[in-house]
């Protein structure tokens, strides 16, 4: 398994990468979120990968984070949900939003795909949640934020719903739980989780 690729971006397209590493150059089906943050044709590049095998081909997927990694692998195990159709997701949207939409269960937001249909988004919000949830992550939820205090029913939703969106990009409980405790509760789902990536991000 190809787990990253490091190496000289000799070609960028609108969902397509090619990174030469030691004169073998990869290419990668990506997303735009992660076209667009690469550097220009000749940079140095890094890539978290994902390796689709079929009987009639062999396809790498890169992204720049493995947060968008993550939510990739997340997608495409949803029944219904194929690679192509993860990463036109992750191209409409970037993790934070993908995390968010998942944990307040709004699946309308993944019908803006084209592609995307009713069905297809609601089983999308689901499945992921379900599994969410088979981590022990809502049973545990409540005793997480006991340590805020006593905040409103507002705050605590908010606190649950960016608890659930971290582990959606598959941060730990253990990891995402000290972090939210540090912010202030009164701030909106997506604010938590943009607050707690940076905080994360920074360590």
């Amino acid at each position: 398994m190809i787990y990253s690729l490091k190496g000289k971006l000799s070609l960028k397209e609108a969902n397509f990468a090619v990174v030469e590493c030691a004169g073998v150059g990869y290419g990668c089906r990506t997303s735009y979120n992660t076209v667009s943050k690469l550097g220009n044709v000749g940079s140095e590049v890094m890539l978290y990968t994902c390796m689709q095998v079929r009987e009639d081909s062999v396809e790498l997927f890169g992204f720049i984070s493995q947060q968008e990694l993550n939510c990739f692998r997340m997608l495409i195990s949803v029944s219904g949900v194929g690679p192509k159709a993860a990463v036109s997701i992750l191209s409409d949207m970037d993790v934070q939003s993908f995390a968010f939409a998942v944990a307040s269960g709004d699946s309308k937001a993944f019908t803006r795909t084209k592609g995307v249909g009713t069905k297809t988004a609601q089983r999308i919000v689901l499945e992921l949640k379900d599994k969410i949830a088979s981590q022990s992550l809502t049973g545990s939820v409540s005793s997480d934020m006991q340590a805020y205090g006593s905040p409103s029913a507002g705050a605590s939703s908010s606190m649950s719903e960016a608890l659930e969106a971290l582990m959606v990009l598959g941060y730990s409980q253990g990891e995402t739980a000290p972090v939210l405790r540090k912010l202030d509760p009164s701030l909106s789902t997506q604010d938590l989780i943009k607050e707690a990536l940076r905080a994360m991000s920074s360590k």
